[in-house]
Protein backbone atom coordinates (compact mmCIF):
# COMPACT_ATOMS: atom_id res chain seq x y z
CA UNK A 1 0.00 0.00 0.00
CA UNK A 2 0.94 3.47 -0.69
CA UNK A 3 1.17 6.53 1.78
CA UNK A 4 -1.93 7.63 0.27
CA UNK A 5 -3.75 4.23 0.51
CA UNK A 6 -2.87 3.78 3.98
CA UNK A 7 -3.90 7.41 4.70
CA UNK A 8 -7.34 6.76 3.34
CA UNK A 9 -7.68 3.60 4.54
CA UNK A 10 -6.95 4.84 8.52
CA UNK A 11 -9.41 7.21 7.96
CA UNK A 12 -12.24 4.84 6.48
CA UNK A 13 -11.10 2.62 9.22
CA UNK A 14 -11.49 5.44 12.36
CA UNK A 15 -14.65 6.65 10.32
CA UNK A 16 -16.38 3.08 10.75
CA UNK A 17 -14.97 2.96 14.54
CA UNK A 18 -17.27 5.85 15.02
CA UNK A 19 -20.41 5.36 13.27
CA UNK A 20 -19.80 1.74 15.26
CA UNK A 21 -19.42 3.48 18.74
CA UNK A 22 -23.01 5.25 18.46
CA UNK A 23 -24.24 1.58 18.27
CA UNK A 24 -21.97 0.61 21.52
CA UNK A 25 -22.86 3.05 23.81
CA UNK A 26 -26.45 1.71 23.21
CA UNK A 27 -26.25 -1.85 24.40
CA UNK A 28 -27.48 -2.96 27.50
CA UNK A 29 -25.51 -5.02 29.35
CA UNK A 30 -27.00 -8.38 28.48
CA UNK A 31 -25.68 -7.58 24.90
CA UNK A 32 -22.56 -6.89 25.76
CA UNK A 33 -22.13 -9.79 27.69
CA UNK A 34 -23.65 -11.98 25.18
CA UNK A 35 -20.86 -10.96 22.89
CA UNK A 36 -17.88 -11.20 25.15
CA UNK A 37 -19.49 -14.81 25.72
CA UNK A 38 -19.39 -15.47 21.95
CA UNK A 39 -15.51 -14.62 22.09
CA UNK A 40 -15.04 -17.26 24.76
CA UNK A 41 -16.83 -19.76 23.01
CA UNK A 42 -14.55 -19.25 19.71
CA UNK A 43 -11.22 -18.95 21.35
CA UNK A 44 -12.04 -22.59 23.19
CA UNK A 45 -13.12 -24.03 19.74
CA UNK A 46 -10.39 -22.19 17.67
CA UNK A 47 -7.26 -22.48 20.00
CA UNK A 48 -5.45 -24.99 17.85
CA UNK A 49 -5.53 -22.36 14.91
CA UNK A 50 -4.67 -19.60 16.94
CA UNK A 51 -1.56 -21.87 18.33
CA UNK A 52 -0.62 -22.47 14.60
CA UNK A 53 -0.64 -18.75 13.84
CA UNK A 54 1.44 -17.66 16.81
CA UNK A 55 3.93 -20.49 15.83
CA UNK A 56 4.99 -18.44 12.95
CA UNK A 57 5.26 -15.35 14.80
CA UNK A 58 7.55 -17.46 17.39
CA UNK A 59 9.85 -18.60 14.76
CA UNK A 60 10.26 -15.48 12.59
CA UNK A 61 10.82 -13.64 16.45
CA UNK A 62 13.34 -16.53 17.00
CA UNK A 63 14.88 -15.52 13.65
CA UNK A 64 15.14 -12.21 13.79
CA UNK A 65 17.26 -12.15 17.30
CA UNK A 66 14.78 -10.64 19.47
CA UNK A 67 14.83 -10.96 23.14
CA UNK A 68 13.46 -13.73 25.51
CA UNK A 69 11.01 -11.05 26.85
CA UNK A 70 10.07 -10.10 23.94
CA UNK A 71 9.74 -13.87 22.59
CA UNK A 72 7.89 -14.70 26.37
CA UNK A 73 5.36 -11.86 25.43
CA UNK A 74 4.46 -12.92 22.30
CA UNK A 75 3.99 -16.47 23.05
CA UNK A 76 0.36 -17.81 23.29
CA UNK A 77 -0.29 -21.33 24.84
CA UNK A 78 -3.03 -23.13 26.85
CA UNK A 79 -1.96 -20.97 29.88
CA UNK A 80 -2.23 -18.09 28.33
CA UNK A 81 -5.64 -18.87 26.28
CA UNK A 82 -7.28 -19.63 29.85
CA UNK A 83 -5.73 -16.66 30.84
CA UNK A 84 -7.36 -14.37 27.97
CA UNK A 85 -11.07 -16.91 28.89
CA UNK A 86 -11.05 -16.01 32.80
CA UNK A 87 -9.68 -12.40 31.70
CA UNK A 88 -13.21 -11.88 29.54
CA UNK A 89 -15.27 -13.94 32.17
CA UNK A 90 -14.34 -11.87 35.01
CA UNK A 91 -14.89 -8.91 32.84
CA UNK A 92 -18.35 -10.09 32.03
CA UNK A 93 -19.06 -10.43 35.50
CA UNK A 94 -18.47 -7.20 36.63
CA UNK A 95 -21.24 -4.88 37.65
CA UNK A 96 -22.43 -2.97 34.83
CA UNK A 97 -21.96 1.08 35.55
CA UNK A 98 -22.64 2.59 32.44
CA UNK A 99 -25.30 5.65 32.79
CA UNK A 100 -25.27 4.80 36.38
CA UNK A 101 -25.69 8.59 38.16
CA UNK A 102 -23.75 9.26 41.06
CA UNK A 103 -22.94 12.36 43.61
CA UNK A 104 -26.51 13.61 43.68
CA UNK A 105 -27.30 16.85 45.10
CA UNK A 106 -29.63 19.16 45.07
CA UNK A 107 -28.87 23.61 44.89
CA UNK A 108 -30.64 26.19 46.57
CA UNK A 109 -31.24 27.45 42.83
CA UNK A 110 -33.54 24.41 42.93
CA UNK A 111 -31.87 22.41 39.87
CA UNK A 112 -30.41 18.53 41.00
CA UNK A 113 -26.93 17.96 39.81
CA UNK A 114 -25.58 14.39 39.50
CA UNK A 115 -22.68 12.82 37.45
CA UNK A 116 -23.50 10.02 34.99
CA UNK A 117 -20.68 7.03 33.46
CA UNK A 118 -20.55 7.11 30.32
CA UNK A 119 -18.17 5.75 27.55
CA UNK A 120 -15.14 7.56 26.35
CA UNK A 121 -16.40 6.80 22.94
CA UNK A 122 -13.57 5.92 20.28
CA UNK A 123 -10.42 4.08 21.24
CA UNK A 124 -7.31 3.70 19.81
CA UNK A 125 -4.92 1.02 20.81
CA UNK A 126 -1.20 0.80 19.95
CA UNK A 127 0.58 -2.10 21.15
CA UNK A 128 3.81 -4.53 20.84
CA UNK A 129 4.63 -8.16 21.27
CA UNK A 130 1.32 -9.18 23.31
CA UNK A 131 -1.20 -10.71 21.63
CA UNK A 132 -3.49 -11.08 24.67
CA UNK A 133 -4.01 -7.88 24.46
CA UNK A 134 -6.15 -7.90 21.16
CA UNK A 135 -8.94 -10.30 23.89
CA UNK A 136 -7.81 -7.66 26.92
CA UNK A 137 -8.92 -4.78 24.73
CA UNK A 138 -11.74 -5.90 22.56
CA UNK A 139 -13.71 -7.54 26.14
CA UNK A 140 -13.10 -3.99 27.76
CA UNK A 141 -14.02 -2.35 24.97
CA UNK A 142 -16.92 -4.24 24.59
CA UNK A 143 -18.55 -4.33 28.20
CA UNK A 144 -17.44 0.00 28.99
CA UNK A 145 -19.56 0.54 25.59
CA UNK A 146 -16.79 1.65 23.32
CA UNK A 147 -15.47 0.84 19.86
CA UNK A 148 -11.48 0.28 19.52
CA UNK A 149 -8.92 0.58 16.84
CA UNK A 150 -5.90 -2.22 17.86
CA UNK A 151 -2.71 -1.94 15.97
CA UNK A 152 -0.42 -4.49 17.05
CA UNK A 153 3.13 -5.11 16.37
CA UNK A 154 4.35 -6.58 13.04
CA UNK A 155 5.92 -9.59 15.13
CA UNK A 156 2.56 -10.57 16.26
CA UNK A 157 0.53 -9.91 12.42
CA UNK A 158 -0.12 -13.61 12.76
CA UNK A 159 -1.52 -14.15 16.06
CA UNK A 160 -3.45 -10.79 16.14
CA UNK A 161 -5.25 -11.68 12.43
CA UNK A 162 -6.08 -15.26 14.42
CA UNK A 163 -7.49 -13.86 17.28
CA UNK A 164 -9.29 -10.69 15.34
CA UNK A 165 -10.73 -12.64 13.13
CA UNK A 166 -12.29 -14.74 16.24
CA UNK A 167 -13.72 -11.23 17.42
CA UNK A 168 -15.45 -10.43 14.20
CA UNK A 169 -17.28 -14.04 13.79
CA UNK A 170 -18.36 -13.23 17.32
CA UNK A 171 -19.45 -9.99 16.59
CA UNK A 172 -20.96 -11.34 13.60
CA UNK A 173 -23.02 -13.93 15.50
CA UNK A 174 -24.21 -11.64 17.75
CA UNK A 175 -25.80 -9.20 15.55
CA UNK A 176 -22.95 -6.29 15.69
CA UNK A 177 -21.36 -4.34 13.19
CA UNK A 178 -17.23 -6.03 12.81
CA UNK A 179 -16.11 -2.37 12.92
CA UNK A 180 -17.23 -1.71 16.76
CA UNK A 181 -13.53 -3.90 17.13
CA UNK A 182 -11.08 -3.41 14.28
CA UNK A 183 -7.32 -4.61 13.94
CA UNK A 184 -5.49 -2.72 11.25
CA UNK A 185 -4.37 -5.26 9.14
CA UNK A 186 -0.84 -3.32 7.43
CA UNK A 187 2.36 -3.92 9.33
CA UNK A 188 3.33 0.03 8.19
CA UNK A 189 4.66 2.18 10.12
CA UNK A 190 2.91 4.89 8.15
CA UNK A 191 -0.07 3.89 9.87
CA UNK A 192 0.63 4.86 13.08
CA UNK A 193 0.98 7.96 11.94
CA UNK A 194 -2.09 8.51 10.34
CA UNK A 195 -4.02 7.06 13.17
CA UNK A 196 -2.79 9.61 15.67
CA UNK A 197 -3.65 12.25 13.34
CA UNK A 198 -7.30 11.39 14.04
CA UNK A 199 -8.54 13.68 16.82
CA UNK A 200 -11.87 14.03 14.65
CA UNK A 201 -13.01 10.60 15.02
CA UNK A 202 -10.64 9.12 17.98
CA UNK A 203 -11.17 10.10 21.85
CA UNK A 204 -7.98 8.54 22.86
CA UNK A 205 -4.67 6.64 22.51
CA UNK A 206 -3.98 3.72 24.67
CA UNK A 207 -0.11 2.81 23.91
CA UNK A 208 1.39 -0.99 25.56
CA UNK A 209 5.20 -1.17 24.63
CA UNK A 210 8.55 -0.38 24.87
CA UNK A 211 9.91 3.05 26.26
CA UNK A 212 10.75 4.52 22.83
CA UNK A 213 7.31 3.77 21.55
CA UNK A 214 5.92 5.29 24.11
CA UNK A 215 7.21 8.21 23.68
CA UNK A 216 6.75 8.41 19.98
CA UNK A 217 3.38 8.07 20.12
CA UNK A 218 3.11 10.61 23.11
CA UNK A 219 5.73 13.61 21.58
CA UNK A 220 3.18 12.83 18.13
CA UNK A 221 -0.30 12.03 19.04
CA UNK A 222 -3.12 14.81 18.57
CA UNK A 223 -5.24 12.58 20.70
CA UNK A 224 -4.92 12.58 24.69
CA UNK A 225 -2.55 9.49 25.75
CA UNK A 226 -3.02 6.93 28.97
CA UNK A 227 0.49 5.75 28.81
CA UNK A 228 3.34 4.72 31.39
CA UNK A 229 7.17 4.75 29.94
CA UNK A 230 8.64 1.96 31.85
CA UNK A 231 8.63 -0.17 34.90
CA UNK A 232 11.26 0.15 37.47
CA UNK A 233 9.77 -0.90 40.52
CA UNK A 234 11.24 -1.24 43.78
CA UNK A 235 11.29 -3.10 46.98
CA UNK A 236 12.03 -1.77 49.99
CA UNK A 237 12.96 -3.82 52.39
CA UNK A 238 12.81 -2.30 56.43
CA UNK A 239 14.36 -2.82 59.14
CA UNK A 240 11.57 -4.34 60.56
CA UNK A 241 10.57 -6.76 57.94
CA UNK A 242 9.70 -10.60 58.73
CA UNK A 243 12.58 -12.23 56.92
CA UNK A 244 10.02 -14.58 55.11
CA UNK A 245 7.86 -12.15 53.70
CA UNK A 246 10.93 -10.04 52.37
CA UNK A 247 12.38 -13.23 50.43
CA UNK A 248 9.22 -14.60 49.19
CA UNK A 249 8.40 -11.37 47.87
CA UNK A 250 11.79 -10.45 46.91
CA UNK A 251 12.13 -13.66 44.49
CA UNK A 252 8.37 -13.48 43.31
CA UNK A 253 8.53 -9.97 42.17
CA UNK A 254 12.00 -10.81 40.40
CA UNK A 255 11.66 -14.27 38.91
CA UNK A 256 8.21 -14.88 38.63
CA UNK A 257 7.89 -13.79 35.16
CA UNK A 258 11.31 -11.05 33.89
CA UNK A 259 9.69 -9.65 30.89
CA UNK A 260 6.90 -7.37 32.54
CA UNK A 261 6.45 -4.23 33.65
CA UNK A 262 5.77 -4.96 37.34
CA UNK A 263 8.66 -7.02 37.84
CA UNK A 264 10.89 -5.76 40.47
CA UNK A 265 13.92 -3.73 38.82
CA UNK A 266 16.07 -2.77 41.94
CA UNK A 267 16.09 -4.00 45.73
CA UNK A 268 16.74 -1.39 48.92
CA UNK A 269 17.20 -2.49 51.92
CA UNK A 270 17.62 -1.26 55.09
CA UNK A 271 21.32 -0.81 56.70
CA UNK A 272 19.79 -1.93 60.24
CA UNK A 273 18.21 -5.48 58.80
CA UNK A 274 20.36 -8.34 59.49
CA UNK A 275 23.13 -8.84 57.33
CA UNK A 276 23.14 -12.79 57.73
CA UNK A 277 19.50 -12.10 56.11
CA UNK A 278 20.60 -9.86 53.70
CA UNK A 279 23.20 -12.32 52.51
CA UNK A 280 20.53 -15.23 52.16
CA UNK A 281 18.19 -13.14 49.96
CA UNK A 282 20.89 -11.99 47.51
CA UNK A 283 22.58 -16.05 47.63
CA UNK A 284 18.96 -16.90 46.66
CA UNK A 285 18.60 -14.17 44.07
CA UNK A 286 21.87 -15.41 42.94
CA UNK A 287 20.55 -18.79 42.80
CA UNK A 288 17.84 -17.95 40.46
CA UNK A 289 20.40 -17.23 38.33
CA UNK A 290 19.78 -13.26 38.75
CA UNK A 291 22.81 -10.78 38.32
CA UNK A 292 22.78 -8.68 40.77
CA UNK A 293 24.66 -5.22 40.12
CA UNK A 294 24.94 -3.39 44.06
CA UNK A 295 26.30 -0.21 46.09
CA UNK A 296 29.71 -1.01 48.06
CA UNK A 297 27.74 -2.12 51.09
CA UNK A 298 26.08 -4.78 48.76
CA UNK A 299 29.13 -5.77 47.55
CA UNK A 300 31.38 -5.82 50.53
CA UNK A 301 27.95 -8.64 51.68
CA UNK A 302 27.82 -10.51 48.58
CA UNK A 303 31.36 -10.75 46.51
CA UNK A 304 29.42 -11.87 43.18
CA UNK A 305 27.76 -8.36 43.19
CA UNK A 306 28.86 -5.89 40.08
CA UNK A 307 29.31 -2.83 40.89
CA UNK A 308 26.53 -0.56 39.94
CA UNK A 309 26.48 2.07 37.83
CA UNK A 310 24.56 5.36 37.96
CA UNK A 311 22.18 4.34 35.39
CA UNK A 312 21.51 0.97 36.77
CA UNK A 313 19.42 2.54 39.35
CA UNK A 314 17.00 3.71 36.30
CA UNK A 315 17.37 0.73 34.20
CA UNK A 316 14.14 -1.66 33.16
CA UNK A 317 16.06 -5.00 32.74
CA UNK A 318 13.16 -6.44 31.76
CA UNK A 319 15.86 -9.75 32.63
CA UNK A 320 17.58 -11.54 35.18
CA UNK A 321 19.58 -8.51 36.50
CA UNK A 322 18.33 -6.77 39.79
CA UNK A 323 19.74 -3.37 41.03
CA UNK A 324 20.58 -3.41 44.92
CA UNK A 325 21.71 -0.70 47.33
CA UNK A 326 21.86 -0.85 50.97
CA UNK A 327 20.41 2.53 52.08
CA UNK A 328 20.88 4.28 56.02
CA UNK A 329 16.93 5.09 56.03
CA UNK A 330 13.50 4.56 55.29
CA UNK A 331 13.78 8.46 54.00
CA UNK A 332 16.71 7.10 52.07
CA UNK A 333 14.48 4.85 50.33
CA UNK A 334 11.49 6.97 49.31
CA UNK A 335 14.05 9.75 48.17
CA UNK A 336 15.74 6.81 45.88
CA UNK A 337 12.31 6.01 44.56
CA UNK A 338 11.37 9.68 43.85
CA UNK A 339 14.70 10.37 41.70
CA UNK A 340 15.21 6.80 40.25
CA UNK A 341 11.45 5.36 40.16
CA UNK A 342 9.15 5.38 37.15
CA UNK A 343 5.84 5.83 39.05
CA UNK A 344 4.85 2.74 38.36
CA UNK A 345 4.71 0.23 41.71
CA UNK A 346 6.81 -0.22 44.28
CA UNK A 347 6.93 -2.28 47.92
CA UNK A 348 7.54 -1.80 51.46
CA UNK A 349 8.35 -4.78 53.30
CA UNK A 350 7.98 -3.79 57.28
CA UNK A 351 6.04 -5.00 60.19
CA UNK A 352 6.29 -1.44 61.53
CA UNK A 353 2.75 0.38 60.86
CA UNK A 354 4.58 3.91 60.75
CA UNK A 355 6.51 2.71 58.40
CA UNK A 356 4.15 1.36 56.34
CA UNK A 357 1.88 4.31 56.38
CA UNK A 358 4.65 6.30 55.24
CA UNK A 359 5.31 4.64 52.33
CA UNK A 360 2.09 4.48 51.45
CA UNK A 361 1.74 8.48 51.98
CA UNK A 362 5.01 9.24 50.59
CA UNK A 363 5.83 7.22 47.57
CA UNK A 364 3.81 8.52 44.49
CA UNK A 365 3.48 5.57 42.35
CA UNK A 366 0.64 4.61 40.58
CA UNK A 367 0.61 0.85 42.84
CA UNK A 368 2.07 1.09 46.53
CA UNK A 369 2.26 -1.92 48.49
CA UNK A 370 2.70 -3.36 51.51
CA UNK A 371 4.39 -7.27 52.03
CA UNK A 372 3.17 -8.00 48.79
CA UNK A 373 5.07 -8.73 45.71
CA UNK A 374 5.15 -6.24 43.02
CA UNK A 375 3.57 -9.19 40.22
CA UNK A 376 0.25 -8.28 41.34
CA UNK A 377 0.36 -4.74 39.98
CA UNK A 378 -2.34 -6.09 37.40
CA UNK A 379 -5.99 -5.87 36.12
CA UNK A 380 -6.75 -8.67 36.43
CA UNK A 381 -4.95 -9.65 40.47
CA UNK A 382 -7.35 -6.51 41.13
CA UNK A 383 -10.37 -7.12 40.55
CA UNK A 384 -10.74 -5.26 36.83
CA UNK A 385 -11.25 -8.63 34.85
CA UNK A 386 -8.22 -7.33 32.39
CA UNK A 387 -6.48 -4.68 32.14
CA UNK A 388 -6.07 -2.31 28.15
CA UNK A 389 -2.91 -0.74 30.04
CA UNK A 390 -1.54 1.01 32.56
CA UNK A 391 -1.06 4.18 33.70
CA UNK A 392 1.36 6.12 35.78
CA UNK A 393 -0.14 9.62 34.59
CA UNK A 394 -2.30 11.69 37.26
CA UNK A 395 -5.32 12.15 35.21
CA UNK A 396 -8.84 9.93 35.74
CA UNK A 397 -7.15 6.69 34.90
CA UNK A 398 -3.95 5.66 37.36
CA UNK A 399 -2.86 2.19 37.65
CA UNK A 400 -4.30 -0.61 36.02
CA UNK A 401 -6.96 0.67 33.81
CA UNK A 402 -9.84 -1.21 33.37
CA UNK A 403 -13.41 -1.00 32.95
CA UNK A 404 -13.48 2.45 34.77
CA UNK A 405 -10.00 4.31 33.07
CA UNK A 406 -12.72 3.59 29.85
CA UNK A 407 -15.25 5.54 30.75
CA UNK A 408 -15.77 8.63 32.45
CA UNK A 409 -18.48 11.31 33.72
CA UNK A 410 -20.75 13.77 32.67
CA UNK A 411 -22.82 16.40 34.44
CA UNK A 412 -26.50 15.80 34.74
CA UNK A 413 -28.64 18.46 35.49
CA UNK A 414 -32.61 18.58 36.14
CA UNK A 415 -35.16 20.88 37.54
CA UNK A 416 -38.69 21.26 37.22
CA UNK A 417 -38.08 24.50 34.66
CA UNK A 418 -36.27 26.73 37.05
CA UNK A 419 -34.32 29.58 35.00
CA UNK A 420 -31.21 31.40 36.71
CA UNK A 421 -31.58 35.35 38.13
Amino acid sequence: MSKHDIKKYIVKVCQGSRQASKIARTLSNTQRNRIISSIIEELRVQKNIIFRKNELDVKNAIKNNMTDAMIDRLLINEKRISSMINGLKKIKSIPDTLFKKINKSVQPSGITVEQMRVPIGVIGMIYESRPNVTIDAAGLSIKSGNSIILRGGSEAINSNLALSQIINQSLLKCDMPTNMIQLIHTTDRTAVTELLKQDNFIDVIIPRGGKELIKKISSESKIPVIKHLDGNCHVYIDSEADFKTAIDCTLNSKTQRYGVCNAAESLLIHKSFPKKSILKILVALHEHNVQIRGCKKTKSIFKQTISAKELDWYEEYLKPIIAVKIVSSIDEAIDHIEKYGSKHTDAIISKDKTAQSRFLKEVDSSSVMVNTSTRFADGFEYGLGAEIGISTDKIHARGPVGLDGLTNLKYVVTSKGVIRH
